[in-house]
């Protein structure tokens, strides 16, 4: 089998001869690598590693294009910027990180109405990123890899505009604003995807980001989740289903209480599932055997210990019961690679990990 159909096979809960594998290495860690002599400058960390699928095509859902960012204010260590959809957000400068959010333009409805929805309403070529998708489903084509479209789906799409804390106060207080954010956002998304499809063929799944859930927590109760965000994603599902695409969808944080509406709603894999947030892989196996497909729930900080033992242990204990209930795997941390892990510590970590299917 090569990468993609170890992917595809997972996503279709079937027999795979080895996992598909893949993550993400900070801009720190690729560093590292390089000054190490580990990697060579500019060399391809998908390819170094061996991982399984590439992704590309995210869109424009800035507000205002074309926008350039303006910087507010700058020191050392941080600077302040306004960009394309009134926000203020403060970002580091010499690590990675999520940007502080200091001030939204966009509180409420009235602000929605007038500042950003009517930039969204219609089709805007400078919104894709064609060229990029192109050569990328390319070189998929070529290696034998997975290519998946990749971006931001309502939830990630809303909290930029407005922040959470609006967002969330609009949840209770003015639902049906929300609910038209979301839907807003599905229609807008369809509309330039159904575009750039149709000029370069589809992908070979599409990959959602959401970061729904913060420690222990989700972002709203699973009953909200259905009234406001499911519909939206539903419609997003429904339209990759149409296509025969399988639907990822990432999300940081606990979100398990949103599962069984995800799943409802057409979810074929979720990733990230952070174990410090909550998430455990195998207790959701039992809850959907060979219904769904998932990605990751290998805690990154077992990774950081740089320990092959300790790294055997969590592999054995999550993945296993995952596959003895009839769930796809695709290998892969709870969320991404830190300075911390060591090189030859992700080489193990891949190279041992995907050939877990041998001890099942």
């Amino acid at each position: 089998m090569n990468h993609k159909e170890r992917f595809l096979a997972a996503l279709n809960h079937e027999p795979v001869d080895m996992l598909a594998c893949g993550d993400g290495l900070w801009g720190e860690t690729y560093a590292k690598y390089v000054k190490e002599g580990k990697l060579q400058e500019g060399e391809d960390a998908t390819t170094h590693f061996d991982m399984s699928w590439r992704h590309a095509g995210w869109l424009n859902s800035g507000a205002k294009i074309p926008y350039e960012e303006v910087i507010l204010e700058e020191d050392e260590e941080t600077k302040l910027t306004l960009n394309a959809n009134g926000a203020k957000l403060r970002y580091w400068k010499n690590h990675s990180g999520t940007p502080e959010h200091v001030d939204f333009t966009v509180t409420d409805r009235a602000g929605w109405d007038k500042e950003i929805k009517p930039h969204l309403v219609d089709f805007d070529e400078r919104r894709l990123s064609q060229e990029g998708f192109a050569n990328t489903k390319k070189q998929c084509a070529e290696e034998g890899r997975l290519f998946c479209w990749a971006g931001v789906a309502p939830f990630e799409q809303i909290h930029p505009v407005c922040g959470h804390e609006n967002m969330c106060i609009g949840m209770a207080l003015d639902p049906d604003w929300v609910k038209d954010m979301v839907m807003t956002y599905a229609d807008f998304t369809i509309m330039h995807l159904e575009e750039l499809f149709a000029r370069e063929g589809n992908p070979d799944a599409v990959w959602f980001y959401e970061d729904m859930g913060m420690k222990e927590r989700p972002f709203m109760s699973p009953e909200m989740y259905r009234e406001l965000f499911q519909p939206g994603h539903k419609k997003l599902f429904d339209f990759a289903h149409a296509r025969g695409l399988k639907v990822i969808v990432h999300s940081c944080g606990f979100v398990e209480q949103f599962v069984p509406g995800l799943v409802e709603a057409g979810l074929d894999c979720l990733q990230a599932m952070e174990v410090k947030a909550g998430m455990d892989m195998p207790r959701m196996a039992k809850q959907f055997p060979g219904k769904l497909a998932f990605c990751g729930n290998i805690d990154i900080r077992v990774l950081e210990t740089n320990d092959f033992d300790a790294i055997d242990e969590e592999l054995n204990r999550k993945i296993i019961p995952t596959l003895e209930a009839g769930c796809g795997y695709i290998l892969h941390t709870d969320h991404s690679i830190p300075p911390g892990v060591e090189h030859d510590t992700l080489k193990y970590f891949f190279e041992h990990g995907r050939r877990i299917t041998e001890r099942v």
